[in-house]
């Protein structure tokens, strides 16, 4: 690699909005995130699966169209 064309890679302290904190390496010091792994709703399985043919019945049930 030549010299001096490259930015410094460094320990990078990640702070969550949810108070998680954790280390990765990056060339910024330190990062604010909105949503990490503690808090995502994929992650800590509060996911919400939308049943979007029983919301078409249920619209078409109440407008009389089938």
């Amino acid at each position: 690699m030549r010299k001096g064309i490259h930015p410094e890679y460094m320990e990078c302290k990640v702070t969550c909005a949810c108070g998680n904190k954790f280390e990765v390496r990056s060339n910024k010091p330190e990062m604010s995130i909105d949503i990490c792994n503690e808090c995502h709703p994929f992650f800590t399985g509060s996911e919400k699966i939308l049943d979007a043919a029983g919301r078409v019945d249920k619209f078409k049930k109440k407008y009389n169209l089938g």
